[in-house]
């Protein structure tokens, strides 16, 4: 459970005003059809944290206990620092005409999160927690709780939340996460 709730609350968190949340709204505002972007956000979102789950369970068998340790906290920190760098949103390519609004969501959604924060988060996580399932699930449920509001309310949320906030108590879990897996902390709760 603790994997779970862990992934979901770190990628709800750091997806406030990420760009696939940014990406979310321009979407929602080009289309105006929210179940088949919600739909289409659900379908890359897990096909991507699975894949980076897999290789962060991979990582996590290959390596040592004690290296694997030093690996972790060390991504962790960096994600606490990377949580603090802005994110911008890449200019939006066409092809809704081709693909269809679920089409296109999926597609974008699905590439826009190769090498994002939370792939990478994902990645680490599934390396850190054996439960790669509990993982995967939380980390789409993270990702969901933060695009779906972006998507059915748009720019009302932008407005009314602080990005910089939401970011730093991110930042902060993530640094946290980093010194308790450095010092081998087993549990979290």
């Amino acid at each position: 459970m603790e994997a779970f709730l862990v992934s979901t609350g770190i990628v709800a968190l750091g997806e406030m005003g990420d760009k696939t949340q940014l990406l979310a709204l321009l979407l929602a505002a080009r289309f105006r059809k929210p179940v088949p972007i919600i739909l289409g956000i659900l379908v890359a979102t897990l096909a991507n944290h699975a894949a980076a789950g897999l290789v962060g369970d991979w990582i996590a068998r290959a390596m040592g206990p004690d290296l694997l340790r030093w690996v972790i906290g060390g991504s962790f920190l960096a994600m606490a620092v990377w949580m603090l760098i802005p994110d911008k949103l890449d200019e939006a390519e066409g092809g809704h005409q081709r693909f269809g609004v679920f089409g296109t969501t999926v597609l974008a959604f699905f590439l826009a999160e190769m090498g994002d924060k939370t792939q990478i988060a994902t990645v680490a996580l599934a390396a850190r927690y054996s439960d790669l399932v509990a993982v995967v699930m939380g980390t789409t449920l993270g990702m969901m709780i933060a695009n779906v509001p972006a998507v059915l309310l748009g720019d009302q949320v932008a407005k009314k939340v602080s990005m910089q906030l939401v970011h730093a108590i991110a930042a902060g879990i993530f640094a946290v996460l980093g010194v308790l897996t450095l010092f081998n902390v087993g549990k979290l709760f």
